[in-house]
């Protein structure tokens, strides 16, 4: 599918022929960097080609239209732009009505309706963020049709109170920071405290980065994503006894080993540990990226998901078993869980020559103890949210 069939699918659904303006807003893997960013941490992810696509136009009236491409039994989405209350019959529709919402209470004005046709080509469920890419793809798209000069920062930051306030998930800001302020060939260094961030080349020479999908879903919000907040939160205000500290991504690998036993819960001290050492490993990414040493990069990479395995527990069989696949394939510098876990997406950096058997091999071992086939993809590493022109649709 192209920018041009999904034209004449917007002009076929809203009954126009009128061209529609088309917008592009990628989803993310995060390289190194988990369950950092909402403890003040650093992450370093990227944006990919893989992403959602929105295609507007203004009405003359106060009407707001959706359709996504994706999911055509739920027909076209109606409500108006005097009642963007949450309906959970909306759906999916709810990520783009809360986004004016948003944009309304921060001042922005939208005097016409519009009509939107959504299509996204991430892997549903698979912890690639394909909510934020909605989220900003309809950001941007409402700064393209509106004329509205909006701060990149800004924006980034409206979506993310669509996810906390609006759709009631507790996420972090690093999923539309990666979407709004993506670099094609570049990760992205953020301090997620203070939102200082650096651009790291992500030169893979001979070598790609393979995206593998368990195939097992899993939602953020019925997760124990909240329950690991929590302990984070108790740990931190154990070591705010002791330590001038305001976040844990404060604390040093120095000050976590001499004030860990202030740490009253072992279960808490464990999700502490991962914290702490995860931002260090991602400090040191950068410099490992600076210098183009993938080598090094790979093994944090297997150092992360270890700890997320050990320490912060939210891998489960199916990411440690398509992880362990990885490492033990030749041509693979480093492979980890990328996301939330409780399934989705791992990712691995394999030598371009060793691509197939790698995936052949890995699908094997995979398919053979959990029961069914993981699938890949190969990501590559593009400019974040924008509006785009007539060309290929990946």
């Amino acid at each position: 599918m192209n920018i041009r069939k999904l034209t004449k699918k917007f002009q076929e659904k809203f009954s126009t022929f009128q061209t529609p303006r088309p917008f592009f807003a990628p989803g993310r893997i995060n390289l190194i960097g988990e369950h950092t960013d909402y403890n003040g941490g650093h992450v370093l992810p990227a944006s990919i080609s893989f992403g959602t696509y929105a295609l507007g136009l203004k009405r003359q009236d106060r009407k707001l239209r959706f359709y996504s491409v994706n999911f055509p039994d739920t027909g076209i989405m109606e409500c108006d732009l005097d009642d963007l209350i949450y309906q959970k019959a909306h759906e999916w529709a709810n990520y783009p009505k809360g986004m004016i919402l948003y944009l309304q209470k921060a001042g922005y004005q939208f005097d016409h309706g519009i009509d939107v046709l959504f299509y996204g080509n991430i892997p549903n469920s698979a912890g690639l963020s394909s909510s934020a890419s909605i989220e900003m793809a309809m950001g941007v798209l409402l700064e393209g049709l509106f004329e509205l000069n909006i701060d990149r920062i800004d924006l980034i930051r409206i979506g993310q109170k669509v996810e906390n306030n609006y759709i009631g998930v507790n996420s972090g800001i690093m999923d539309q920071f990666a979407i709004g302020m993506g670099k094609q060939d570049h990760a992205i260094l953020l301090n997620c405290q203070t939102l200082n961030y650096q651009c790291a080349p992500l030169i893979l020479g001979d070598h790609v980065i393979i995206i593998m999908n368990t195939n097992k879903q899993r939602t953020l919000a019925g997760s124990k994503y909240n329950e690991r907040r929590t302990q984070c939160e108790a740990a931190l205000s154990d070591l705010q006894t002791v330590l001038p500290i305001q976040t844990l991504g404060n604390v040093t690998i120095d000050a976590f080993e001499n004030n860990q036993r202030f740490i009253k819960n072992e279960i808490n001290r464990k999700r502490a540990r991962h914290i702490v050492y995860e931002n260090a490993r991602t400090i040191e990414a950068l410099e490992r990226l600076n210098q183009n040493d993938l080598i090094a990069f790979g093994k944090l990479m297997n150092a992360s998901h270890i700890s997320l395995r050990d320490n912060y527990e939210v891998s489960g069989i199916e990411l440690d078993t398509i992880v362990e696949a990885a490492w033990n394939q030749p041509g693979v510098l480093g492979a980890r869980m990328t996301g939330a876990g409780f399934g989705g997406c791992a990712i691995a950096i394999v030598a371009r020559e060793e691509v197939e058997k790698f995936k052949n091999i890995v699908s094997a071992v995979y398919t053979e103890k959990i029961g069914y086939a993981p699938t890949f993809y190969m990501a590559e590493i593009c400019d974040g949210a924008k509006e785009v022109t007539e060309g290929a649709l990946k």
